[in-house]
């Protein structure tokens, strides 16, 4: 994959849109070199709202499939990013509704998708891992219980750590409807996810605000969304 501009030895330093406006030109690389930009953060979007590796791996080719072939019907109005975050979660939206997708089991502790807090620190002894595997397996088993809309929703917000605005211009409905989703997605994971939250006192049964330990969380950095699968690199 491409990684240098037209007539350039190092890294293209060309802006997102101007990389669009190139591929629509015409430039069969621009592409490439956008979506290895934004590649890992688009990955951890799709494997969290699939919970399932072979489901996410096919819906980020679908997305990439389309955003390549769609790329003329990009709008100025919003960001680059905002867009293709747009296409891989209507990707995986779409395969949610027809195959009715639902988590059975923890993700493999490799990818590190899971929030900060449920990420695996290398120093910790094995009883931590085995229970930090635990809780990812809890989050993430909890999530796939979700309708598709409300699990958009809370990936988005609590677990890749966007705005919701954000979330809404991603998701192409008003800011009200992604709070309205996220609080009816976060009444539900409450029971299920109350004795995970960091800061509750041992005992406290009140539910969290939003899925424990990804409060005010950032979306991962590149690299940090675990390894996309060899097809997508």
């Amino acid at each position: 994959m491409a990684t240098t501009g037209p007539g350039s030895a190092g890294p293209d330093d060309r802006d997102d849109r101007s990389l669009i406006a190139a591929h629509v030109a015409g430039d069969p690389d621009a592409f490439g070199v956008l979506f290895g930009r934004h590649r890992d953060r688009l990955w951890a979007v799709a494997l969290r709202t699939t919970g399932d590796r072979e489901e996410a791996a096919d819906a980020l080719q679908d997305a990439m499939v389309s955003a390549f072939r769609k790329a003329a019907s990009y709008r100025e109005d919003a960001a680059v990013t905002t867009w293709l975050h747009r296409v891989v979660v209507n990707a995986c939206l779409d395969r949610l509704r027809r195959r009715k997708v639902r988590l059975a089991e923890a993700l493999p502790d490799e990818t590190h998708t899971t929030p900060e807090a449920l990420r695996e620190p290398r120093s910790h002894s094995p009883e931590a891992r085995a229970e930090l595997a635990e809780r990812r397996h809890r989050v993430l088993a909890a999530l796939a219980t979700l309708p598709a809309e409300q699990r958009a929703a809370i990936v988005l917000v609590d677990l890749q750590g966007q705005s919701v605005e954000e979330a809404a211009a991603v998701l192409e409905v008003a800011p009200g409807t992604i709070k309205s989703r996220c609080s009816r997605g976060r009444t539900r994971l409450a029971p299920l996810l109350a004795d995970l939250r960091a800061d509750a006192p041992p005992g406290n049964p009140d539910p969290p605000p939003r899925v424990p330990s990804v409060s005010g969380s950032q979306a991962p950095a590149p690299g940090e969304g675990g390894p996309a699968p060899p097809a997508l690199r």
